[in-house]
């Protein structure tokens, strides 16, 4: 066997508590297809075109099929009469016991971690002592999360028990006592009644009544619904004229425009991916449709053990099916009145969810871990086939798939090495659809042949779904005269996906557009004017000020197969001077001194950068006298050189002067490492930070960051002064490095905003908080109230602080 059945199943059991080590399971696989490959396939497939792509592709399959090794990883795969990702009631069970005994101890949060856990392995229509399984588990769910007062939670666990179980006295007893705690009186009532007519044993027949005496002597004098204070959902539509358009540049091939000029902070594009998987590290904790954080109280699929999702309705949209499924509705009308009858009714109905479109796991479910093992690139490409053959099904026409998707796979420019691999996961992507689709899609040379270009497609054109996280964190250092949090805003990577019109608009290390996400929507949105023509741009990653030239161009060349040549790659930045750069050690010298690259002094006014042997980038120098803050750090740069001349690693591109780079770092290396060391000590931190300092150059990133590293532990031991100095410092440099309106500084503001706050320097942190509203409102518009709650909530400080002492704002 390719791995034992026993240990597959722990490490499932691990992966469902996110520990799953995938990637060394999907190499195993890999490594050992690979080794059974003769030498001379592997050397047709690392020359193969796109012209002789199908010759190669038929060539591999007909080799693999017979071999019983490779019938084994197929099985091993697809095979659903061995499948561990398959519903298990004995699993459910022991989980269910294990919640039990934590409810019974009052350790109500791990309780709902085993029911949750239980009811991901519970299958739909088993019975338990009479009960069904997984209504039993919404129940015991929910009076766990009732015990922490979630009721929102517990209200939604009840509804879905009451639909698979219409009958079910004690889910509609506890949903009876969620609205009375929500004080829905009329409603509580109704569910009491309901739990009366339904309930069985005399004891607890005499307890829902004494219950329901207490409600109707309240009814006359409450409210019988508690006012809704949810918040307006925020609008912000694309502009109704701006128009862009699919164009062609000589350089960079198709990309976006538009025909008129378009003003900064416009929205001028939303789409809906055409596919999209959850990344694997967010499995755990975000829902596999919509990609936001789950709540306590997530659902899951219906038919295996894989997915989890924040709500029914994306549970239908990703499988189809809902995992309340009610078959009988059996209440006897005798004991009910009409309105209660009416009642009951509403409650177990659906709420008129329906899939919108073809469903993304569905092709996958039945307990096959194919999508488990394999890479995500390749699960998103069988969501892509899954929903041309949904296209092919409706229409009866069948498509080239790579020609309908209409995007570039550069199949050409994938390193040799890369190929064999290519193969191989498409021919068991394949069978991995072969096994769901039958004789609709056959693992061909065909099918291998489009499935290799797509996922080539794939690696080009997918983008990473990233949300906006900000940690919100309670610090005992702050006045104790004003309750301020402080954030830390970070990006995590939920996702993947393909775009049909967002994969069109082409990278710029300077951007002229933000893409962002909500859910799964993308959104695009000009960060500045935009002429007309020019083309909208935005960033795969790298930006100036961010990275270095060099690693920019390193990073795009491996992940994207192509050499930068937008306005930032082009010509000289001051920030890819100093970034990481050494300062001169001549007290009178401003100059930089930068480390492994070379620069080669051209034609044309121009210098090539080469790191080692590699030429990384041709930057080309602006004017003399156009960039004064270059001069003053590169004047060396401006002199006229004979051409082919080039200036060294380690020396000063002002004086020539020579650095012991060896020395340096070895002294920049433990003075960082012991900065990291010393949050208790500020003497010796501050020491670190004046070592670092006298060996960076001072507009260095590393230099910013260690002036942050300053703030945080002059913040730690309740110097809030000094931590704002430092803040600053910091902001100073990257505003150098970027510019002062980029979306970076902002994030950066937020955290002098609050430490401005804390010390109730409120004018000061009033002037903050109205910079980062203007930058954010530039890259993200209305939904930056969305986005970044806790700006609305330092403003809201602020006016309360304003208000306390009867200042006018």
């Amino acid at each position: 066997m390719l791995i034992y059945r026993e240990e597959k199943r722990r490490a499932l059991n691990s992966y469902l508590g996110h520990v799953y080590d995938w990637k060394s399971t999907a190499l195993f696989v890999m490594e050992r297809l690979k080794l059974l490959v003769p030498d001379e396939l592997k050397q047709a497939i690392a020359g193969s075109t796109c012209e002789t792509l199908s010759v190669t592709c038929a060539a591999l399959l007909e080799f693999l099929r017979p071999l019983p090794e490779f019938k084994e990883v197929i099985s091993e795969l697809t095979d659903l009469e061995i499948a561990l990702c398959r519903k298990n009631e004995s699993r459910a069970l022991d989980l269910k016991l294990q919640g039990n005994e934590c409810f019974s101890k009052g350790d109500f949060k791990q309780a709902i971690s085993f029911y949750s856990q239980a009811l991901r392995y519970a299958p739909l229509n088993i019975e338990c002592k009479g009960l069904n399984l997984v209504a039993t588990l919404y129940i015991n769910r929910a009076s766990s999360m009732h015990k922490l007062g979630l009721l929102e939670e517990c209200f939604r666990d009840c509804n879905r028990a009451i639909a698979i179980k219409p009958n079910y006295a004690k889910a509609w007893y506890r949903r009876g006592k969620v609205n009375e705690s929500l004080q829905k009186y009329k409603d509580a009532i109704c569910d009491l009644e309901v739990g009366l007519s339904t309930e069985t044993t005399t004891s607890s027949k005499k307890s829902i009544n004494q219950d329901l005496e207490i409600l109707r002597m309240r009814v006359p004098s409450a409210s019988m619904v508690k006012p809704s204070d949810d918040g307006v959902e925020v609008k912000d539509a694309v502009a109704s004229d701006v128009s862009i358009l699919c164009v062609a540049s000589p350089t960079k091939g198709r990309g976006m425009a538009s025909p008129s000029d378009i003003q900064p902070a416009t929205l001028i594009h939303t789409e809906d991916p055409l596919a999209a998987i959850v990344s694997k590290p967010c499995r755990g904790t975000h829902c596999h449709f919509c990609f936001n954080r789950v709540p306590i109280d997530s659902v899951f699929c219906p038919s295996c053990v894989i997915p989890i999702y924040c709500s029914e309705n994306c549970l239908v949209q990703s499988t189809g099916e809902i995992s309340c499924s009610n078959s009988s509705y059996s209440l006897s009308r005798c004991n009910l009145s009409q309105d209660v009858f009416n009642h009951v009714a509403d409650v177990i109905s659906d709420n008129g969810i329906r899939c919108k479109g073809v469903p993304e796991h569905k092709h996958e479910c039945g307990g096959a871990h194919w999508t488990a093992v394999l890479p995500t690139d390749v699960v998103l490409a069988g969501r892509i086939v899954a929903k041309e053959m949904e296209k092919k099904r409706l229409s009866g026409v069948s498509s080239n798939l790579i020609d309908s998707l209409d995007l570039l796979h550069h199949y050409e420019l994938v390193p040799p090495n890369e190929r064999l691999e290519l193969h191989i996961y498409a021919i068991v992507l394949c069978y991995c659809m072969d096994s769901y689709y039958k004789l609709d899609f056959q693992s061909t040379e065909v099918n291998v042949t489009q499935s290799v270009l797509l996922l080539c497609l794939i690696k080009i054109n997918s983008m990473a779904i990233v949300h906006i996280s900000s940690t919100d964190s309670q610090d005992s250092i702050l006045s104790p005269s004003i309750n301020v949090k402080t954030s830390c805003v970070e990006q995590v990577r939920v996702g993947q996906a393909i775009y049909s019109t967002g994969s069109l608009f082409n990278h710029s290390c300077k951007p002229n557009v933000n893409s962002y996400f909500l859910s799964r929507t993308l959104f695009v949105r000009t960060t500045e004017l935009v002429p007309s023509w020019t083309p909208l741009e935005l960033s795969y990653g790298p930006q100036v000020g961010g990275m270095d030239i060099v690693e920019r161009q390193r990073l795009l060349k491996e992940q994207y197969m192509f050499k930068c040549e937008c306005s930032g790659c082009s010509s000289l930045n001051f920030s890819d001077l100093v970034i990481n750069s050494f300062s001169c050690q001549n007290s009178r010298c401003n100059g930089v001194v930068l480390e492994n690259i070379t620069l080669k002094i051209l034609e044309d006014n121009s210098v090539q950068a080469l790191v080692g042997a590699s030429l990384v980038s041709i930057l080309l120098l602006p004017a003399s006298g156009s960039d004064k803050s270059i001069e003053e750090v590169a004047h060396k740069l401006f002199q006229k050189f004979k051409i082919g001349s080039c200036i060294n690693p380690g020396c000063c591109l002002n004086c020539n002067a020579k650095l012991d780079l060896d020395s340096v770092n070895a002294n920049l290396s433990e003075a960082t490492l012991n900065m990291t060391r010393l949050a208790d000590s500020l003497d010796r931190a501050l020491d670190c930070l004046a070592k670092i300092k006298s060996m960076r150059h001072q507009h260095s990133k590393t230099v910013a960051q260690a002036e942050d590293s300053i703030a945080e532990i002059f913040a730690k031991n309740g110097d809030l002064e000094h931590a704002i100095e430092h803040c600053k410092m910091s902001i100073q440099i990257l505003e150098k490095l970027y510019h002062p309106n980029h979306i970076a500084i902002g994030h950066e503001l937020i955290k002098l905003a609050s430490l401005q706050l804390s010390i109730c320097h409120v004018a000061s942190a009033s002037d903050t908080i109205k910079r980062v509203e203007a930058i954010f409102s530039l890259y993200y518009g209305a939904h930056a109230a969305k986005l970044f709650p806790y700006v609305n909530t330092l403003r809201q400080q602020i006016l309360d602080y304003l208000t306390s002492c009867r200042i006018s704002p």
